[in-house]
């Protein structure tokens, strides 16, 4: 059995879900599950605004920070 809470929720600040599991190795696979859906979820984000600034801007945002072109093009690719 495993806990997990969320921060950040304005309405429901101390949200908590509780998991349950048959065994230790399918805790390990929810919890890498969630912390996939969690970095694909940042990740599409990142892409969103990225082009939503770019197009406002006419600049890459992520040029600033010397990201390279290989980087950038590895952000808008689905793994």
């Amino acid at each position: 059995t495993f806990s997990l809470s969320l921060a950040g929720f304005i309405e429901e600040p101390e949200r908590k879900y509780c998991f349950e599991c048959d065994s230790e190795q399918q805790c390990q696979e929810w919890i890498e599950a969630l912390k996939r859906a969690s970095y694909e979820f940042m990740r599409r984000s990142l892409i969103f605004y990225r082009n939503e600034i770019q197009k406002m801007t006419g600049k890459d945002p992520l040029e600033q920070y010397g990201i390279s072109e290989e980087a950038r093009f590895q952000l808008g690719t689905h793994k």
